[in-house]
C-alpha cells in the first residue's frame, strides 16, 4: 500500500496540506515537515487535494495556523485528523466586517 502525503511547512502549523486524491476515512496519510521529519496520520473523513488536515487536536475557538499564521479559528472541536474547512474554520483573513477590532 502507497501512503498518501501530507506537508507542514512551518513549525507551528496544526494542519497539513494533503497532495493526493482521494483520501477518504481510514486511509494514512504520510506528513512531511522541512526538517525532514514525518508522521503518519489516520484520515478521519474524505479530503480533496490541497485540502487540509488537523495534525492534532483543535478545540472550539482555537487558532488554525499553516505556513506559520492564524488563517481561522475553529467553529467546533477538530479531531487529529479530520478535514479542516469552512464546515469547521471560520476565516480571520480578509473580514472586513471586522474593521476597526483586533482579532486574537
Amino acid at each position: 500500500m502507497n501512503l498518501k502525503l501530507a506537508l507542514k511547512v512551518h513549525d507551528l502549523d496544526n494542519v497539513a496540506t494533503i497532495f493526493a486524491n482521494d483520501v477518504v476515512a481510514g486511509d494514512e496519510v504520510e506528513m512531511h515537515d522541512k526538517k525532514g521529519h514525518s508522521q503518519i496520520i489516520d484520515v478521519l473523513g474524505e479530503v480533496p487535494y490541497g485540502h487540509k488536515i488537523a495534525l492534532q487536536d483543535i478545540l472550539v475557538d482555537e487558532k488554525i495556523i499553516k505556513y506559520g499564521e492564524e488563517i481561522g479559528v475553529a467553529t467546533k472541536d477538530i479531531k487529529k485528523g479530520d478535514y479542516v474547512h469552512v464546515h469547521n474554520l471560520d476565516s480571520t483573513r480578509g473580514r472586513g466586517d471586522l474593521k476597526g477590532e483586533v482579532v486574537l
